[in-house]
């Protein structure tokens, strides 16, 4: 019987035809690139490395089955992301490629045995340790170093030179009069890590994610002097060219004799046998090194091998790097406490015995809502299984009920808010219980410090710990009172001293002239987003016409619905809300939106999509054209939708625009129609 060739897309849930694989394909794509950009240009991922590279893996094997369906564009077809532009461009002369990801053992010994099937046995293979920082070239003239610089996409990184001579274990001269250049991995070393997390703490900043975003973040700084203060190290792994070498573990021995901090783990093996047991060693000591690592890299050590199997356009053929699964280890839940967000929702924590996991210690997790306690049956003292995968919040995965004496206590869900007692909301509609006392104080402060957040007012120095001070002295009750604060008030504060106090009072004024976006948005106003905020403002010409405008009027923009529009007229109708905007109209913050910054009102009451690429335009560029010539921009194709902008490769929303009957015109047409 011939066996069914069933697809199944990252979910495990079957693929019934090519249209579904290329919405998949697409999908994926999609998520990878917006991954792409938080990690390689913000420094700022949201997903783990695990997880990122599940969806690489997953997006690889479909472009791999269907051919047809690759374009230049895609993720696969890419190395890294694009710099912050702060930084000189270097063209690399040769490419910096990444490597090919396997998950499996499996895969590990498919790969040995189709290289030993080609050389023969005796091929030998270098397993090394892979590890977790921000790659680096550096070049190096008669000895001397001339220039260090970023991977980038692998072709154009940026000149990092005046950083890279900060790192001490990066030698500015070699102990030879080499032309060489070299790739290493620059890395913060754990200890590091945790100095300047709890310096950072003391001084009531936000705290760094793991150990790689603050090496990429450290070394893509404009001050030098931090770099230096901030300890980075090297591990070199790889001669880009100059020497002349047969032998990647030869060449790694001769740039130790020359004084270059090569990879400490690199263990020479023969079969898939030795490969898989070095792989199983390097894993069992990864909780152990004082540096962070996030797989093993399996490569021939024959360069001439090398050159004859050659490389893809991305990575090389000769290596692949083997990815760890997320760590998991077992603690024991001490407590289930609680703590209040901003808007008041009631969230369980769960307090564990301190546990190091991927690099941190953690002693305490979030239970996400009082019916994951429930589904899980987690009780005070149970002995459970926590996973952390790079930047993810760890997460009890498990509850090792045989391990139960009788002692355990089952959780009661709360009834009254545990910081200002009032009863707590429990909607049938929601899964959350909330505090709706407005006077909560740890409403209070949620909201005071999410208010100053990067992404909403964007006041520097106003970390949790300093909005807790002012708290404590009476200085702050809600948003407003920010912007009533005076140096005075400030200095007298304890660890505050001349240039801090003018700093925050300077970062404060600064606030003042930022778009109404991000007031709106720093409000805290329940099921409003960054999004949400920015189309408001887009809308309304100030504050005060969001304020009087009615359900039915907001709930009919461009992606609002019903609860999102009741939530903001039940927020403005408030007496405090009205008292809070009154006070920062008269501190001087800006209350105007950017409605009357129009350049025309020639697309008013027009709904535009934007479908497929462009040259020389993203869709964000399009998105801003529609919008400053008084166009809504909609992300999604519907009956209300005036026209559809298509360019290549237009898909699902180019064929409901054909359905409805709605009107396609390219982007030369659009802007010709926005054309003075």
């Amino acid at each position: 019987m011939e066996k069914e060739n069933v697809q199944v897309n990252l979910f495990g849930e079957k693929i019934e035809d090519i249209k579904e694989v290329e919405k998949e394909i697409k999908n994926l794509r999609k998520q990878i690139e917006y991954y792409n950009k938080r990690y390689h240009e913000e420094d700022n991922p949201e997903i783990s490395d695990y997880a990122y590279d599940k969806l690489t893996y997953r997006l690889k094997k479909l472009e791999e089955e269907h051919p047809e369906l690759v374009v230049a564009s895609s993720p696969t077809q890419k190395i890294g992301g694009r710099g912050k532009n702060i930084f000189a461009k270097v063209e690399h002369e040769v490419q910096m490629q990444s490597l090919q990801d396997v998950f499996e053992y499996e895969e590990v010994e498919n790969f040995v045995d189709k290289v030993i099937e080609e050389f023969g046995k005796g091929t030998k293979f270098l397993v090394q340790t892979k590890i977790d920082g921000l790659s680096v070239s550096l070049e190096y003239k008669n000895g001397v170093l001339v220039r260090g610089s970023t991977r980038g996409d692998g072709f154009v990184g940026e000149d990092v030179t005046q950083n890279i001579k900060m790192i001490k274990d990066i030698p500015q001269k070699l102990l030879s009069n080499d032309d060489v250049e070299i790739r290493g991995e620059v890395y913060l070393p754990r200890q590091e890590f945790d100095n300047i997390n709890n310096e950072l703490l003391e001084k009531g900043k936000p705290l760094l994610a793991n150990p790689r975003n603050a090496a990429a973040g450290t070394l893509r700084q404009l001050d030098p002097e931090l770099v230096k203060s901030r300890n980075l190290s090297i591990f070199v792994f790889a001669v880009l060219k100059g020497l002349n070498f047969d032998s990647d573990k030869k060449e790694l021995e001769y740039l130790k004799s020359i004084g270059v901090k090569v990879i400490e783990y690199s263990i020479l093996c023969e079969t898939k046998e030795e490969v898989i047991k070095a792989i199983s060693k390097i894993g069992d000591m990864r909780e152990k090194l004082p540096y962070d690592i996030d797989g093993a890299v399996v490569k021939v050590d024959n360069l001439n091998y090398r050159n004859e199997m050659g490389s893809t356009v991305k990575v090389p053929k000769w290596a692949v790097a083997y990815k760890y699964p997320p760590e998991r280890k077992e603690t024991r839940i001490l407590d289930i406490s609680l703590q209040v967000g901003r808007t008041g929702q009631v969230t369980p924590l769960a307090i564990l015995e301190p546990v190091r996991v991927a690099g941190s210690v953690i002693s305490k997790t979030t239970l996400h809502n009082f019916d994951y306690i429930e589904e899980k049956d987690i009780r005070i003292g149970d002995y459970v299984v926590i996973e952390k995968a790079g930047d993810v919040i760890p997460e009890v995965v498990e509850v090792l009920k045989e391990k139960r004496t009788g002692n355990e206590a089952k959780y009661q869900k709360p009834s009254v808010c545990p910081i200002c007692g009032e009863e707590l909301e429990d909607a049938e509609d929601i899964v959350a219980l909330r505090c709706t006392n407005s006077e909560c104080p740890a409403l209070t402060y949620r909201s005071i410090t999410h208010f100053a957040s990067r992404d909403c007012m964007d006041i520097s120095g106003m970390g949790e710990n300093i909005v807790e001070q002012l708290i404590d002295a009476s200085l702050l009750k809600d948003v407003s009172d920010i912007y009533y604060l005076t140096y005075d008030e400030i200095y007298k504060l304890e660890r505050f001293k001349d240039k801090s106090a003018s700093n925050l009072i300077n970062a404060i004024e600064k606030s003042k002239s930022n778009t109404l976006d991000k007031l709106i948005f720093g409000l805290g106003i329940r099921h409003i987003g960054k999004k949400a905020a920015k189309i408001l403002s887009q809308n309304y010409k100030d504050i005060y016409e969001i304020m009087n405008a009615s359900v039915e009027e907001i709930n009919s923009l461009n992606d609002f619905g019903m609860i999102m529009a009741e939530s903001i007229v039940e927020f403005f109708n408030k007496d405090k809300t009205k008292e809070i905007i009154e006070k920062l109209d008269k501190a001087g913050v800006n209350l105007k939106g950017n409605v009357a910054n129009k350049k025309s009102n020639i697309l008013e009451g027009k709904t535009i999509v934007v479908t497929g690429s462009f040259e020389g335009y993203t869709r964000e560029n399009i998105a801003e054209i529609i919008e400053e010539n008084s166009g809504k921009f909609s992300s999604s194709v519907t009956k209300k939708t005036s026209f559809v902008v298509a360019g290549e490769d237009a898909g699902s929303k180019l064929k409901k625009a054909n359905e409805l009957g709605i009107q396609v015109i390219s982007l030369n047409e659009l802007l010709n129609m926005v054309k003075e």
